[in-house]
């Protein structure tokens, strides 16, 4: 019986998750606190508005994408209080609210660690700073499609391609919200659109796979681009698009979700 054994939310839109017991789904789909903030480039243009959802592409801020030293960094956020923390190893880079200070706190610091990074002369670019640091830390407006998708992969796909690399791989690699054990190696991919999927109490209709981009390649402790994920899915795997996991959409309402929960395809 497929069980739920991961769970995660990104608080900032291309950044590092947290590793949670349960997550919200809110009855539009998105994870609550997932995606509710970004750190945008000074010259972003301005998000295009898709049904309440600011979407623009990672190209326009800071993301692993690109900046793969992010992958060193922790987020904690507290959507109560609306305060963030973020550390690096043992010690905390900043820890702040919100508010105009806040923010302006959070940003020097994060900018303060990327100049120091090995992608330093990336933020440099003209244009690039100030960053901003946008979204309220309430509405899930920076995903990447306004329909409100739930992330989700299958370990066992995971070990099928670590197997092909010939090297261990860890799930948070690929930055799914839900990791799920006891399918078979790629069975979510097998998935017919529409079809639904429980997990624990909440029905969820399968949607898109994923198909991946440059984040991926990041180790998620050290930011080091030490796998070829890509490459290995479309040549030695024989995709058409470097595919790993499934996009889910909620079939009702919401509700929580939680490690251990069953997954069920009906």
């Amino acid at each position: 019986m497929a069980r739920v054994t991961a769970l995660f939310r990104y608080p900032v839109k291309g950044f590092t998750p947290e590793k949670l017991p349960t997550l919200e789904v809110q009855d539009d789909g998105r994870i609550r606190g997932d995606r509710t903030l970004a750190f945008r480039f000074a010259d972003a243009a301005e998000p295009e508005d898709r049904d309440g959802l600011d979407y623009w592409p990672k190209s326009q801020g800071l993301a692993l994408q690109d900046f793969p030293a992010l992958a060193e960094l922790r987020l904690a956020y507290d959507d109560e209080a609306q305060r963030i923390s973020i550390r690096r190893g043992a010690d905390t880079l900043v820890e702040a609210g919100l508010d105009a200070c806040g923010r302006a706190e959070l940003v020097d610091a994060v900018t303060a660690f990327v100049r120091d990074s090995a992608q330093a002369r990336r933020v440099e670019k003209p244009g690039r700073l100030p960053l901003a640091l946008v979204g309220d830390g309430e509405t899930s407006r920076f995903q990447d499609d306004p329909r409100g998708y739930v992330s989700l992969h299958s370990a066992a796909s995971v070990d099928a391609l670590a197997e092909a690399i010939g090297d261990e791989l860890d799930d948070r690699r690929f930055r799914s919200n839900v990791v799920v054990d006891g399918c078979s190696a790629w069975e979510e991919l097998g998935w017919e659109p529409g079809q639904e999927i429980r997990i624990g109490d909440v029905r969820f209709r399968a949607d898109i796979d994923i198909v991946r981009c440059l984040a991926i390649h990041a180790d998620p402790d050290t930011g080091e681009r030490n796998a070829p994920v890509l490459t290995t899915l479309t040549r030695r795997l024989g995709q058409q698009e470097p595919t790993l996991g499934r996009m889910l959409l909620v079939a009702e309402r919401g509700g929580t979700i939680r490690v251990g929960d069953t997954v069920s395809v009906i």
